[in-house]
Order: structure tokens, then C-alpha cells, then sequence
């Protein structure tokens, strides 16, 4: 999972080549740290904002650029996080973070067979899956910035103090605690091939409303949560129960039949379904899987989530 670089170490240089070479490792940290593009963005925004609000004298007295915009968007972030929690009081129905698409999908929105620039890209890894970011997302704004920073992108301790105010020994804490939190709700995933295949059957059983063949694809335990943020219809608490889940989406099968079509996608590193009616995507579905079932199903409707999914 490391991805930290030692691009922008010049401070002689700290012009906007060598400067805006950091923005893929920005997004990659914030959105890491927020489970969303859109407010990902804005920390970058803002990160390269207070940057180019010092004089170049300041700028150039910086000894690693690099290493000042990324505490900066990690401050940034652990200020968001703070008050995320006071804001999804008010948010309707469940959370989910924004799924991500394949690496031909840029976070613009930008959708096709051209060249996506790789700094408008999110590396798709085991630390952005739907299921991580679940879980990254019930932890303290320390933990999850002391866990990311120091697992995903190789900070020693005593940096990651400096930006969350807490000693190297609290933040070790931290990420340890972290840590605990994402084996107890770690599964055996199985292979890359084996989950697509598990994705085409649950399609197809889904299209046919086999409710019996839907049933066998899913632990019976299954959850399935969906997101539509009081902006689209859906269920606004999560599904629990193979069989139940077999049978709300059979119902949903039935509502859309005839004007959705179904399309077999990369969600966030790992085999996932679109749903789109009239050429436009109105559902993204992230899945979790145990073996051989599928353990979650996590139902993007949101959308103000689905922009990265849009064609331009």
C-alpha cells in the first residue's frame, strides 16, 4: 500500500512543474482521508491556495515543498473530519463514500478511450476499496489520519505528530488501534477472477429475478446499504439478511424493469455493477465478498457521488 514518494525535495526550484507534480499524491492522500473526489479536490485547492499566498522568498525557505503541501492537506483534512461527524446528522439516510472508477475514468468526470492525466488519477489499491473505506470512515479523525499516513503512505511517527498534535507514542496508538479495527472486519476475498464471476451471476440472477440463484450468491448474514442522500430513492436503512436482500432487490428489479441496463465496471479496484437508465448512470454497486458469496453490497444513488461516473 505505500505510495509515498520523493518528488518535490528541490526547495531551489519550487516552481509550478515541480510543484503541481504533487497533486496526484494529494488527491491520493484526501481522498484516502474523506472517501470523496469532490471534497478531495477542494483540500487540494485549498492546499496549493495557502502555497501560492507566500511570497517566493517564503516558498523557497521551505526545504521540501513536497513534504509542506502534504502536511498542509493533512491538516486540512483533519479539520474536515472533525466536523463530517455534526454533518451527517443531518444527512438523509445512510453515508457511503463516493465510489471510484476504473483507471480510464479521471475525477474530473472525464470518461473514454483518451489519455486520463495521472494526476487527475486515484491509485486504485487495497487501501481504497468500498469495504476500507468503510471502515476507515468508523474510526476518530486521529486514528484515521495516523493510520493512513503512516500504512498507506510511510511517514515516520514523529511527522505524523506534528500534524495531528499528539506525541509519536499516541500516534503509534493510533494506528495500531487502526490497524485492530481493519482485521476484525476483514474477510477472505478470494480471487480477482472468482469475485468478477460472482458479480456476472448475482447480474444475471438479478435480471431474471431469480430470487432462489440471488440467494445462493449471498452470505446469509449479507448487509446491503445504500446512499441516495435524500436526492434519489432507496432504502434509507441497510438490508440485513441473505433472503431479505434477494427479495428488495427482485422488487427493484421489477420497478426498473425494461428501462435499466445493467453494466459489469471496476468499482474502486474490485469487480462492481452500474446501473443506467436512458445511456446515464443512476447506481453504482460496490460489493464485499466472503468466499465464495457476497458478504456486502454497498448502492451508490446519491447523485452528487455518481459525477466521476458521468461522460463529458
Amino acid at each position: 500500500m505505500t505510495t509515498r514518494a520523493a518528488s518535490g525535495d528541490d526547495h531551489s526550484d519550487p516552481d509550478l512543474r515541480a510543484i503541481m507534480s504533487e497533486r496526484r499524491r494529494l488527491i491520493n492522500l484526501a481522498y484516502r482521508l474523506l472517501g470523496s473526489l469532490a471534497d478531495a479536490e477542494d483540500v487540494v485547492q485549498e492546499t496549493y491556495a495557502r502555497w501560492y499566498a507566500m511570497s517566493v522568498p517564503e516558498q523557497r525557505a521551505i526545504e521540501s515543498p513536497g513534504a509542506w503541501l502534504m502536511t498542509v492537506a493533512s491538516r486540512i483534512c483533519l479539520n474536515l473530519l472533525g466536523s463530517a461527524r455534526a454533518r451527517r446528522e443531518s444527512y438523509v439516510g445512510e453515508w457511503i463514500p463516493e465510489p471510484l472508477p476504473g483507471p480510464t475514468t479521471s475525477i474530473d468526470g472525464h470518461s473514454g478511450a483518451g489519455p486520463v492525466d495521472p494526476a487527475d488519477r486515484v491509485t486504485l489499491d487495497e487501501s481504497v476499496t468500498m469495504a476500507f473505506l468503510v471502515v476507515l470512515d468508523s474510526m476518530t479523525p486521529a486514528e484515521r489520519v495516523a493510520f493512513v499516513l503512516h500504512d498507506v503512505f510511510r511517514y515516520p511517527f514523529g511527522e505524523i505528530a506534528e500534524i495531528v498534535g499528539r506525541t509519536p507514542a499516541a500516534c503509534r496508538q493510533l494506528a495500531s488501534s487502526a490497524r485492530r479495527r481493519i482485521r476484525t472486519a476483514q474477510t477472505p476475498q478470494g480471487q480477482g477472477a472468482g469475485r468478477a464471476g460472482i458479480v456476472r451471476q448475482f447480474k444475471t440472477a438479478w435480471e431474471t429475478k431469480d430470487i432462489d440463484a440471488l440467494i445462493s450468491l449471498l452470505d446469509p448474514d449479507a448487509t446491503a446499504t445504500a446512499d441516495g442522500g435524500g436526492l434519489a430513492a432507496t432504502h434509507l436503512h441497510p438490508i440485513v439478511g441473505g433472503e431479505q436482500i434477494a427479495r428488495a432487490y427482485t422488487e427493484i428489479a421489477r420497478v426498473w424493469d425494461g428501462r435499466t441496463t445493467f453494466l459489469e465496471c471496476s468499482v474502486n479496484g474490485l469487480p462492481g455493477l452500474v446501473a443506467q437508465q436512458n445511456g446515464s448512470t443512476v447506481t453504482v454497486f460496490a460489493f464485499e465478498f466472503a468466499g465464495d458469496r457476497i458478504r456486502h453490497i454497498w448502492a451508490v444513488r446519491n447523485p452528487d457521488k455518481l459525477r466521476p461516473w458521468r461522460s463529458s
